[in-house]
């Protein structure tokens, strides 16, 4: 029996589907069980327990061959991370006191870095607090999400212009879509290991330049869309529009700049790699409208 967070979002679904898949037994953590009816009507067992409770938590890893582990996603989080911490604290001391056979947690490319990281500052210190935990443990340290770029539909499809805040455009940058995340997730919650391993979960093998990108939503929404890189200035207000609050866009921004200085980066010394199958002309055939 393997335990899921996360599984009414995108990744916990993607590796809850995979896990069944493979014939296993699926227990789910949810905050709203009328959410994941779903998932229990498919024989998924449901357990409803807060992120940040170590108590019920606990109470959803025992038992557990292994543990899919994740903090929820926040664009704009508290100064601080405050609820990141708390969920973190909660999900080490749940693993500590149930003791699963293993535990399997979603991280980002870049994590390994000190600083510098804005928004990926939380998995970094999810992967520093989890280290010394007396089970095996994984990172999945992913690169950007493809169905991130699906809130901007309705500005590529009128304006014919897919717009960047990375840059420079022609550069080879690590995106993945979910499934492919949870593909990677399942897989590897079946292996068996001691220790610590850490994988760099990417598309395709060689990355994706941001014109392919806008090129294949384009042909998916039968218009030409070119890629557009967002001048630096213009930063702040569009993630305004996006509905970020003035004061929380500094760690998105912070993030940004690091993707795009190199300084976060796939291809670091003692990691695995793991290329999903879907490719972006793909994905936005399947999903885009």
């Amino acid at each position: 029996m393997f335990t899921v967070m996360g599984i009414t979002g995108n990744v916990g679904g993607a590796v809850a589907e995979n896990l069944l898949a493979a014939g296993k037994t699926v227990r789910g953590v949810v905050r709203n069980p009328q959410k994941a009816k779903a998932w229990a009507d498919r024989g998924v067992e449901l357990v409803q327990s807060a992120y940040d409770n170590a108590a019920g938590l606990a109470k959803a890893f025992s038992g557990s061959e292994g543990v899919f582990a994740m903090i929820p996603p926040d664009f704009a989080p508290a100064p601080g991370l405050p609820d990141q911490k708390r969920t973190i604290a909660a999900i080490r001391g749940a693993l500590e006191q149930a003791k699963p056979g293993k535990a399997v947690f979603l991280s980002s490319i870049g994590s390994e870095q000190p600083s510098g990281l804005g928004l990926i500052t939380s998995t970094h210190l999810m992967e520093e607090t989890m280290r010394t935990l007396p089970i095996p443990v994984a990172y999945l340290r992913a690169g950007s999400f493809m169905e991130n770029w699906l809130g901007a539909l309705d500005h590529i499809r009128a304006a014919g212009e897919m717009p960047f805040f990375y840059a420079p455009l022609d550069r080879k940058f690590p995106i993945v879509a979910t499934r492919d995340i949870g593909l990677a997730a399942a897989k590897v919650l079946e292996e068996t290991w001691t220790g610590e391993r850490v994988l760099e979960v990417d598309g395709p093998e060689g990355g994706t330049d941001l014109h392919e990108t806008a090129a294949a939503f384009g042909k998916a929404l039968g218009r030409d869309v070119k890629a557009v890189q967002l001048p630096e200035a213009a930063w702040q207000n569009v993630l305004e529009a996006m509905g970020t609050p003035a004061d929380r866009t500094g760690l998105y921004i912070e993030m940004v700049k690091s993707f795009n200085s190199g300084w976060i980066h796939f291809g670091n010394s003692g990691t695995e790699k793991f290329h999903g199958p879907t490719t972006v002309e793909a994905f936005a055939q399947e999903l885009v409208k």
